[in-house]
């Protein structure tokens, strides 16, 4: 097994995926969890019910009150760039098969709650259009979401069961595609972009 420390900085704000409304969180995206154990983990580290607005997505809170981000979520990201990556020829992404087999059975992130240092910054909102084209004609709603700073990081180990140099470098290529799509919600609007170095 090799480990990959890494500290990701973000470049551009990164935007908070939990929904505000603790039952849908609760019946939905927590039912998702392979257990009743890390269902119950993610659903307490929600937050208080008091300071959850409905319809707003925020960031879960570790016991100290920072806010985090999970380890799949960050397993998620690297499962989507390798996949991005695999069309790109002369890369170690390419040659990996299964993608989605690579990164569920052989790559793992610790810990489990990765927590968000704003270096003194503080969290803020984010609105934005959300359009879709439905059978009654364009709809359009706002999203809003909670926000993490530019310049805040994460510190994160990378753990790949496989003991070669490309299935690392597919991984490093994964994290080095972070400048181009980011973590979190409205990625693809360069939310949540980030470069990232390997630490000791």
């Amino acid at each position: 097994m090799k480990e990959l420390k890494v500290r990701m900085t973000f470049v551009e704000e990164v935007l908070g995926t939990t929904p505000g409304d603790p039952q849908l969180h609760d019946t939905y995206i927590a039912s998702k969890a392979p257990d009743a154990k890390s269902r119950d983990e993610e659903v307490a580290a929600l937050g208080a019910e008091e300071v959850i607005e409905r319809g707003m997505t925020w960031f879960a809170r570790s016991a100290n009150g920072k806010p985090i981000i999970w380890d799949y979520q960050i397993r998620g990201f690297l499962k989507e760039s390798i996949g991005a990556l695999r069309k790109v020829e002369g890369t170690a992404c390419s040659s990996i098969k299964n993608y989605k087999k690579f990164v569920d059975n052989y790559v793992f992130v610790t810990p489990r709650q990765v927590e968000i240092d704003m270096h003194g910054g503080k969290t803020g909102e984010c609105q934005r259009p959300l359009r879709a084209q439905t059978m009654q004609g364009e709809r359009v709603s706002i999203a809003h979401s909670e926000t993490c700073p530019a310049g805040s990081t994460i510190d994160f180990t990378v753990s790949v069961l496989l003991d070669d140099a490309k299935s690392m470098q597919a991984v490093r290529e994964a994290l080095d595609y972070a400048r181009l799509k980011g973590i979190g919600q409205w990625r693809n609007s360069g939310r949540g972009r980030a470069t990232w170095e390997e630490v000791r």
